[in-house]
């Protein structure tokens, strides 16, 4: 039986391997792209149903493909992402095919390259890339037993208010997901409990800029003269057409906050204290891109429009100045315990020596420590872009490079 043979083989057909296609075609590197669901599957089915990106049309998207029929001002929805994706791979030609799952990926012995063994039979790749993404596996802390009387839900799999059951909700993390989903089921009548942790609180807009603008005038998109906290939730949604998150906000529309949650027992959830201080932090974070806006505006004399009310916050609510650090849910009403908590890495199918002990990828902007072997669309690959649609783009560019440079290498014959 032959086997099929290709120089890069990429896994995964979501915004990175899409991206990864588009640069490899470019320099002329022969590859194929394998998906085992459909071309961006993960914003077809495994989000909620109302999930829009988090960044504006004008901004989330390829250089070489606008959306049609949106403004660029909008946040397109789940479904005209996917669809997007599903264009773009067609504009390309891209090789992809879909349906078909990489089941196991290890290194040849005594000669170059990698034996992929697939659903569909075994190809062998010089190089092979993993563009399968953060959103792998759903992760949540094993704080409450799984026979405990109260149902759990990840927000993978939450997809609207009606298919919870009655009652209230808490929802542990206050990133993008959370405090759309708790604002979401908060706006459906539900009493919601949100509990909020360390995060990074920008505003949407400022001065008619959204915040993607002010990231990439104002640098932040290179982290130059920053190092994010690692783990801590970035809270900025493009929910309703593009608010900001505003935990003051939500809690005077009927959100109780809560702090970050710590234990359960005996039908207890306790907070950890430290509340106030989160939400002051997150305030912070807010108030420097508010600075910074503002210095960069005079310093280039641009004919922005002032926005003094950027600058209010709202009074402090009862649930913030008198925190609750207990929760018995029955008393409490709560019925559904929805964890917006991320999500870990799942390459079990990578067989290969390019990982840390903990299980991460070992790389440095993508490329691992296991030559031949590449990562793309992870957060903070590069930096902060590499989380954005526009950022895994230039992510796949340097990768692409890399690829060609050591192609160049394993054809060098000494003359």
């Amino acid at each position: 039986m032959s086997v099929e043979k290709i120089n890069t083989l990429v896994v995964g057909a979501g915004q990175a391997g899409i991206a990864m296609s588009e640069h490899l075609a470019a320099m002329g590197v022969s590859h194929l792209v394998l998906e085992r669901n459909r071309i961006a599957e993960r914003w077809r089915s495994e989000r909620w149903d109302s999930l829009v990106a988090n960044g504006p049309a004008w901004h989330d998207r390829f250089p070489a493909l606008k959306f049609e029929g949106i403004s660029p001002e909008a946040f397109p929805p789940k479904e005209r992402m996917a669809q997007y994706f599903e264009d773009y791979a067609a504009m390309l030609k891209a090789p992809v095919r879909t349906g078909v799952e990489v089941q196991r990926v290890e290194r040849h012995v005594g000669r170059p390259g990698f034996r992929v063994s697939t659903s569909q039979g075994v190809i062998e790749a010089m190089n092979v890339v993993a563009a399968t993404g953060p959103f792998q596996i759903p992760a949540y802390p094993a704080i409450v037993p799984a026979d405990a009387p109260v149902a759990q839900l990840h927000s993978s799999a939450y997809k609207n208010p009606g298919q919870l059951a009655d009652g209230a909700v808490l929802v542990v993390g206050a990133g993008a997901s959370g405090s759309q989903i708790a604002e979401e089921l908060r706006q459906a009548g539900r009493k919601v409990y949100l509990s909020v942790g360390e995060h990074y609180r920008p505003p949407r807009s400022y001065r008619g800029r959204d915040y993607c603008w002010w990231l990439g005038a104002l640098g932040l998109w290179d982290e130059v003269r920053i190092k994010p906290k690692k783990h801590v939730a970035f809270a900025v949604s493009g929910y309703e057409g593009g608010r900001t998150v505003d935990f003051r906000r939500l809690a005077h529309a009927g959100i109780e906050l809560v702090g970050l949650t710590e234990s359960y027992e005996g039908g207890v959830m306790r907070f950890a204290e430290g509340l106030a201080r989160n939400v002051a932090e997150g305030d912070q974070a807010y108030f420097d891109v508010l600075r910074e806006a503002d210095a960069y505006i005079e310093q280039n004399g641009l004919p922005f429009p002032p926005e003094p009310e950027a600058w209010e916050l709202l009074p402090d609510p009862a649930c913030l100045t008198e925190p609750t650090l207990s929760l018995n849910l029955r008393e409490a009403g709560i019925t559904t315990v929805l964890w917006a908590t991320g999500f870990k890495f799942d390459y079990s199918w990578l067989q290969v020596n390019a990982f840390h002990e903990n299980g991460e990828p070992y790389h440095k902007r993508g490329i691992s420590a296991e030559s031949g072997i590449y990562f793309l669309g992870l957060p903070n690959l590069v930096n902060r872009a590499s989380s954005f649609i526009y950022g895994v783009w230039h992510d796949a560019k340097y990768i692409a490079d890399h690829i060609l440079l050591q192609q160049g290498y394993m054809s060098y014959e000494k003359s």
